[in-house]
């Protein structure tokens, strides 16, 4: 199955991908939170700020679902 992003989540992550920079927001680093969840079904989790791994894997993954709403 095909994961695709609805039209409001659509206009968020084009939003994000615009940006050039190094860090992300408290605001954006939610947003990633909260959208990994939705779209890879499971409960919502914030992972610490200390490491930056899980984080840059799960926009690496919302990236794919970018991909595929094109």
């Amino acid at each position: 199955m095909v994961i695709k992003f609805n039209k409001d989540d659509s206009k968020d992550w084009k939003a994000f991908r615009v940006s050039k920079k190094a860090t992300i927001s408290r605001e954006e680093f939610s947003m990633v939170c909260e959208l990994h969840s939705k779209y890879y079904k499971h409960k919502l989790h914030k992972p610490c700020t200390c490491s930056p791994t899980i984080i840059k894997r799960w926009i690496k993954e919302l990236n794919l679902v970018w991909d595929n709403s094109k």
